[in-house]
């Protein structure tokens, strides 16, 4: 099948993947700049507990937030809205 902006099919939404941990005060601002540079485009967001798994707490100790988009990493620690929204558009999020 045939996707894409022209094509009548919609692109699925980049899948966004924040691995965070509670009480991170960081992945809260992270959490926040994503929804502030994401608004208005296509873009599924998961938020992974990394002590919901010692595998991702082993790999990721203490260093989270940590952002993946379309499952490259993309940020550490801090990111901001502008340059979110420029990642996730050159991962190919279209206007919602």
């Amino acid at each position: 099948m045939e996707r894409g902006h022209n094509s009548g099919v919609p692109d699925p939404p980049v899948v966004v993947t924040l691995y965070t941990r509670e009480g991170c005060h960081l992945c809260e601002e992270a959490r926040a700049r994503i929804r502030e540079g994401g608004h208005g485009l296509a873009y599924r967001l998961d938020v992974v507990d990394v002590d919901s798994d010692p595998d991702l707490a082993r790999r990721f100790g203490e260093e989270v937030p940590v952002v993946f988009v379309g499952g490259r990493k993309a940020f550490k620690f801090r990111l901001t809205s502008a340059e979110f929204r420029a990642r996730i558009e050159r991962a190919g999020a279209r206007p919602a």
